[in-house]
């Protein structure tokens, strides 16, 4: 059947139209406001980004050498990310950092600036990631890519092994019934479940096979133990009431297998799907010049090591000279990462890697309201 987008060769034409769709079912998310008195002594950038990387520990250097502040406004989710951008005035934020499917959609709206490629770091990327889909079209650069990472199935491996979660079909076993959970926002355990019934790509199915994908999230309900926010689905996995997870990897086991937790995750024989994050430039930005002077720091192997190891959650990196410090200077991080240049490391999975894209053929809202009708069910 035909798509319900028009599409062009570099993707789905979205206008800021659909930016407004996208964000309806967070239309309650407040507006930012820059606490203007605290920092009116000092130059300040503000951010849209995903928990942690407005953190010191990620920002710390360069708020020193440029006498800046970095003022961060936290989301989780794209949709969230969308109802931010669609309540706040313009000139409110100079960088949002977003997935790459959301970048499309930021650019479509005319939110944001092409960047100029040659002042970026990219020859220090691996070549998987030195041009990249929903960053660079039409012949321009619109984001910087800064972290990645898959997703799959998450495991207590005390309750699993690892030859029990080599398919999706693990999370209708008996040994895990009452203790699924999922992370709450549906793209990525329904994508992951889209790869369970043979999609590729997941996310550009008809509506006859997004009728067979809900109903096969529905068929999980018995199963379900819960389904978490952000912060909720770390301690669903430490205390043991999750056995398996679908639609999580390394950004939730990384840190916990740091404390002692015993979980893992692994991508199942039938595919799992790449997140990918980018900071990008926002239209009308009020420090331009600085925004870029962060963004170069972003992709610099001091701004990709502090990315990896920040303590909000974990992600892989783009930069091979950002792996070669971690290898370096913070070996146990580079084991747990899987970022060692001398033994099996992250990109040796790339091949079984869908990258995530938004639905093609239905509207954002069909998918939400599919799986807002499964939690419901619960």
């Amino acid at each position: 059947m035909k798509s319900k987008q028009k599409t062009s060769k570099i993707g789905p034409a979205i206008s800021r139209r659909a930016v407004v769709k996208g964000a309806a079912a967070f239309a309650g998310a407040a507006p930012f406001i820059i606490p203007s008195r605290a920092f009116s002594q000092q130059k300040v950038l503000t951010m849209l980004t995903w928990p942690g990387y407005g953190a010191p520990e990620v920002v710390g250097p360069f708020e020193e050498k440029h006498g800046v502040k970095i003022v961060a406004k936290d989301y989780t989710g794209g949709d969230s990310m969308l109802a931010l951008v669609n309540s706040s005035p313009p000139g409110t934020f100079d960088l949002i950092l977003a997935d790459a499917e959301f970048v499309r959609m930021l650019r479509g709206a005319d939110v944001i600036d092409p960047l100029n490629a040659g002042d970026y770091p990219f020859d220090d990327y691996w070549p998987e990631f030195r041009e990249f889909p929903g960053l660079n079209e039409d012949g321009k650069l619109w984001g910087v890519m800064t972290s990645f990472g898959y997703l799959g199935l998450t495991y207590n491996t005390t309750k699993l092994g690892p030859k029990d979660v080599t398919s999706y079909k693990a999370l209708w076993d008996d040994r895990v019934k009452g203790q699924v959970g999922m992370y709450d926002w549906y793209l990525p355990p329904m994508l992951c479940l889209s790869l369970y019934n043979g999609n590729k790509p997941p996310f550009d199915i008809s509506d006859a096979k997004f009728a067979e994908l809900s109903a096969t999230l529905m068929s999980l309900k018995d199963h379900m133990v819960g389904i978490g926010s952000f912060s909720g689905t770390f301690s669903m996995l430490s205390q043991g009431e999750a056995w398996a997870f679908v639609g999580t990897g390394a950004w939730l086991t990384t840190l916990l297998k740091k404390d002692g937790v015993p979980v893992a995750d692994v991508i199942p024989d039938e595919g799992g799907i790449q997140w990918t994050e980018a900071m990008t430039l926002v239209k009308g930005s009020k420090n331009p010049d600085l925004a870029v002077k962060f963004l170069q720091y972003m992709a610099s192997p001091e701004g990709q090591v502090r990315t990896a190891i920040k303590s909000s959650y974990s992600g892989s990196i783009p930069s091979k000279a950002g792996w070669k410090k971690l290898n370096s200077e913070y070996r146990e991080w580079a084991d747990l990462l899987e970022h060692r240049l001398d033994k099996r490391n992250v990109m040796d999975d790339y091949g079984k890697i869908q990258i995530r894209d938004l639905p093609k053929q239905q509207e954002l809202s069909e998918w939400n309201q599919a799986f807002t009708e499964f939690k419901a069910a619960l």
